[in-house]
């Protein structure tokens, strides 16, 4: 994916039996995207599944081939489609309802992937490339085209996960002491490290930690804060009565869509 919204894919669809399935409990496979500047290949352990060809994405209407060109990020996630509040088509694409009381959500509160590694590498600079560095990568117009990327020396470092081009120096919450409600898990950036969800505040899971805030034996403390509010994504109910996958989440835990997604890489790769 990338800033220009290019995109190059391999989806797995569980509940479709035509399709490359996602189950590694048997063995391991190696998924393979060959992006070059005149055709994408897709491999499944070394057997070619599918190529695109530049010159077949040409719009006659535009004068643009639809193809690839931008430097891109690798992604890595887990998007449950069966939740009831979506469309009944996306959940009969999915395969039905998200199970709540299935093994996996019921031992660990959600569901993952697992992935054996990830590499990366990356061909050179095509010729026609605007190469004035070596470091980065930046957009001189808002064409969104291979011709609007410069490689430069500027230096782009981010003082956190949550950080990024616009605001380099955004921090993580300060963990919280008093009794203070802790910060929300949209609120705390998701790294590869810990088993299934992402760490919080200083390597700990957010609900993690002392649950007296320093309250010691005699119990002085706050008690657990409470799970916090819904916001933005969230994979199953939140609280309350309410149950809209047709089966209790246990603990009406909060499943923040940032916790499952596998942010396994980010890279700029300019290939064109």
């Amino acid at each position: 994916m990338s800033d220009a919204k290019d995109e190059i894919d391999f989806e797995f669809i569980g509940a479709d039996l035509t399709t490359a399935q996602t189950n590694t409990f048997d063995e391991y496979h190696t998924y393979e995207i060959d992006w070059k500047p005149e055709t994408i290949t897709w491999s499944i352990d070394g057997k070619v599944i599918r190529t695109l060809d530049r010159d077949s994405t040409m719009n006659e209407t535009t004068h643009q081939y639809n193809y690839p060109s931008t430097p891109a990020r690798v992604q890595l996630s887990l998007w449950p489609a069966g939740l009831s509040t979506n469309g009944e088509g996306t959940i009969a694409w999915a395969g039905g309802l998200v199970d709540w009381k299935s093994e996996d959500i019921q031992k660990n509160g959600y569901y993952y992937a697992l992935f054996d590694s990830v590499s990366i590498e990356c061909y050179d600079p095509p010729k026609s490339a605007k190469v004035e560095g070596s470091k980065a990568y930046v957009y001189t117009d808002d064409s969104g085209t291979e011709g609007s990327v410069k490689i430069t020396d500027d230096s782009t470092v981010l003082k956190s996960f949550l950080g990024n081009g616009k605001d380099k120096d955004k921090d993580y919450p300060s963990p919280t002491k008093g009794g203070s409600n802790p910060p929300k898990p949209t609120e705390v950036a998701v790294i590869p490290g810990l088993s299934g969800a992402g760490p919080g505040l200083d390597g700990k899971r957010p609900g993690d930690g002392e649950k007296g805030n320093n309250g010691g034996s005699g119990g002085n403390g706050g008690s657990n804060p409470s799970a916090p509010q819904q916001s933005g994504f969230t994979q199953g109910p939140v609280g309350g009565d309410g149950n809209s996958s047709g089966a209790s989440a246990p603990g009406d835990q909060v499943l923040q869509g940032s916790l499952f997604a596998v942010f396994v890489a980010i890279m700029a790769l300019v290939t064109l």
